[in-house]
Order: C-alpha cells, then sequence, then structure tokens
C-alpha cells in the first residue's frame, strides 16, 4: 500500500458540496492499495500510522504519536498514488489495485483503525472529492508498506 501522510492543525473532505469527513489536529492520509496487496499491508500501514513519531513533544521535538496527542486520522482514498509516469506524459495507473479490491481493501484498513482509534473519518471511495487541510510544520510524509516477497 502507497500513503501520504500529512500533519494538520485541521482537514476536511467534502463530495458535492457536503462535507463527508472531519478532523481537527491530526494526520490527514492518503491510501492507494496496489495490486499484490493483502490484509499484512493494511495493518502494517495501520501499525505505522498510529505510532509514527511526528507530532511534537513539550520540548518542541518530534516524539509523540497521533495516539499520544489523542489526533484525528482522516483516511482518503486515492488511486493515483500508483501513478507510473516513466513513459511518457499520461500516467498509467496500473499498478494500482482493482476497484472493487481497493474498495475491500480501504474499507478494511477504516474497519481496523476505528476499532484502534477513536478519531477516524474518512473521504468516500471512487467519489470525486475536495480535500481541504491546514498542513502544520508542514510535514508529509511518504510511506509504502510493500507486500511480501514470494520465495
Amino acid at each position: 500500500m502507497i500513503s501520504v501522510l500529512q500533519r494538520v492543525r485541521e482537514a476536511r473532505v467534502d463530495v458535492e458540496g457536503q462535507t463527508v469527513g472531519a478532523i481537527g489536529m491530526g494526520l490527514l492520509v492518503l491510501v492507494c492499495a496496489e495490486r499484490g496487496d493483502t490484509e499484512v499491508e493494511a495493518d502494517k500501514l495501520l501499525a505505522k500510522l498510529l505510532k509514527l513519531r511526528i507530532f511534537s513533544d513539550e520540548a518542541g521535538k518530534m516524539n509523540k504519536s497521533v495516539q499520544d496527542v489523542a489526533g484525528g486520522l482522516l483516511l482518503v482514498s486515492q488511486f493515483t498514488l500508483a501513478a507510473d509516469t516513466t513513459g511518457g506524459n499520461r500516467p498509467s495507473f496500473t499498478q494500482a489495485a482493482a476497484p472493487e479490491e481497493g474498495r475491500r481493501l480501504f474499507d478494511y484498513l477504516v474497519e481496523r483503525a476505528r476499532a484502534a482509534h477513536p478519531v477516524v473519518q474518512t473521504g468516500r471511495f471512487a467519489a470525486e472529492m475536495q480535500v481541504h487541510l491546514i498542513n502544520d510544520g508542514p510535514i508529509t510524509i511518504p510511506l509504502r508498506m510493500a507486500p511480501a516477497a514470494v520465495a
């Protein structure tokens, strides 16, 4: 799974003029399932999101996780993270999981996140979304949880 996380002061997702998900301080996470991804990669991603120490402690050092600061998670599906731009000017998205598999893995990630963390909001899978955020820092980190190699 590929993701891009941003530490935010606040973020929201609108669909057709309606807010469908919003958080205050926390992490906005754009998520893309790739071909070959399974629940294992989703679980690894969630573990990393919840424990990654990118929030400031009392001394101003990045020593606290989203759990430590009781921040929110705003999870937004975004298949374009799998874009391959090496072959010209039009991106190829062949590495993205098929839509039904992408939805299944995204829903799994959301379900697991809600079981592990008190504030989890989402965008709407496959919708035309407008994402609004105030990036805090700015801190933006790409993450890739690659499938295990098959022997």
